[in-house]
């Protein structure tokens, strides 16, 4: 049972409308109120009809986390490519300042909270692919669903302009208790076929990852990851919910994203966190290697030792684990770093994996932190900035949010970032795929190619292939 006492948002839009006018700017006003357990999923059926395009999915591999906005309370978008970073957290400061909070549940509640990411490279040349995300996007949700540690919250996010009157929050009240009655009510979620695969130039990325093999043995480069795309055509319009309990159901120990904007749908399970930051605590994975699942659990553990023992894959992985312990150091004053590295198995794929545990100085910033990581080795290559200039020369493919940085961060900085990989880009009747491997100098095209067909794969089968 759900039950919001309303003469609470009543009184309190009285004082921010008083605000509003006094500040003569608008203002958020924010309140959380802890409710009964609602599935998740239903929470973001029930805003497809008003909210299409206008929400976001979020749950860590643990479910410590989940979050679910409907809705578009204010969004921060920029398609500046200096001090993007930067812009966004000033933006999101700056829509704070002023705003009435209304939270008694302190970290447990969240509050307000933006989602969002920021595209791979802005400096890329954009095509028609990623058009309708900005560079930097970020949405704060009117309704969000909140579950921490198995408590579950609403939060209500009004902007409220001094031009406003009472009647305001009586549409968001309606318009809330809408979505909640609509909960229980059974939704037409018919699958879409999948009528073709297309991939997009399979032979000229296999040239191309041939030509940077043999810079890679020549130059300062040590590594470069390149990426491709599959397109997929369908006999009707992708329902994004049909495809997040697919994920939910065949990938449960990852990152599970879903983050609309304007009718497209990017979507995905990742295994990578960047970062995360929980007051001083914070949080990094080191993610580089790979090989596949065994069809039993012998042939399973024999690969994952193969994996553990490969020179190849070790070195890519301590790269990684390098850089991310170099980036973190300037914002840290301890770091826990295991001596090496273990697996992590997910149902396609096992992958080399190092925890990384800091605890910051007090004014760390948790978007500093993304800037700093982003991209790290396992998804730009290395050094870093010429990885990135090589991948913008070569690469056919506009990543746009793929192989980036994806999350969120609440009112008091705390927050999550993953790394944006086997995911994709629903657009009606056609979605992308995307993959990518690390480069090498000892690396070998055709292995590379089956080594992404690999990732493809989890996206694949939620949507309905093999």
């Amino acid at each position: 049972m759900v039950t919001i006492q309303e003469t609470e948002l009543k009184d309190r839009g009285i004082t921010a409308i008083r605000t509003a006018q006094m500040l003569g700017r608008p203002i958020l006003i924010s309140e959380v109120h802890k409710i009964d357990s609602i599935d998740p999923l239903s929470f973001f059926v029930s805003g497809r009809e008003r909210y299409l395009g206008e929400r976001f999915y979020w749950k860590d591999p643990t479910e410590e986390v989940v979050l679910i906005g409907v809705g578009i309370s204010k969004q921060i978008q920029s398609d500046q490519a200096t001090d993007r970073f930067f812009h966004v957290e000033e933006e999101w400061r700056k829509f704070l300042e002023e705003g009435l909070i209304f939270n008694p549940y302190n970290e447990n509640g969240l509050g307000p909270v933006m989602f969002g990411g920021f595209s791979f490279d802005p400096l890329k040349e954009k095509t028609t692919l990623w058009y309708k995300y900005a560079d930097s996007l970020f949405h704060v949700p009117k309704y969000m669903l909140t579950i921490v540690k198995g408590q579950t919250y609403l939060t209500t996010n009004i902007v409220c302009t001094p031009n406003d009157d009472y009647t305001l929050f009586e549409k968001v009240m309606n318009e809330r208790a809408q979505i909640l009655a609509s909960l229980k009510q059974d939704t037409d979620l018919t699958p879409a076929k999948l009528l073709e695969m297309k991939e997009i130039s399979p032979l000229q990325w296999k040239q191309t990852v041939d030509d940077v093999v043999e810079e890679l043995k020549n130059g300062s480069l040590k590594k470069v990851v390149l990426a491709r795309e599959v397109r997929l055509f369908f006999d009707h319009p992708v329902k994004a919910e049909i495809i997040l309990e697919n994920l939910y159901n065949q990938q449960r120990d990852s990152f599970i994203f879903v983050f609309e904007s304007n009718g497209d749908c990017f979507i995905g399970a990742t295994p990578e966190r960047l970062v995360k930051k929980q007051g001083e605590n914070v949080f990094s994975t080191c993610l580089a290697g790979s090989i596949r699942r065994g069809k039993n659990e012998e042939e399973d553990n024999k690969l994952g030792q193969i994996l553990l023992n490969d020179q190849k894959n070790l070195n890519e992985h301590g790269f990684v684990v390098e850089m991310i312990k170099e980036a973190l150091e300037e914002s840290c004053e301890e770091i826990i770093l295991p001596d090496k590295p273990q697996l992590m198995k997910i149902r396609d794929i096992q992958h080399l994996y190092t925890p990384v545990i800091g605890k910051c100085q007090k004014d760390a910033s948790l978007l500093l932190l993304v800037e700093r990581l982003h991209p790290t080795p396992a998804l730009g290559g290395l050094p870093k900035q010429e990885a990135v200039e090589k991948i913008r020369q070569v690469e056919k493919l506009d990543r746009g949010f793929y192989a980036a940085p994806l999350g969120w961060v609440d009112y008091r900085g705390n927050g999550e970032f993953s790394v944006s990989i086997r995911s994709g880009l629903i657009q009606g009747k056609e979605a992308s795929l995307f993959a990518g491997c690390g480069v090498v100098a000892n690396s070998d095209s055709e292995s590379e190619y089956l080594e992404t067909s690999l990732k493809f794969r989890p996206m694949l089968r939620a949507l309905g292939g093999n």
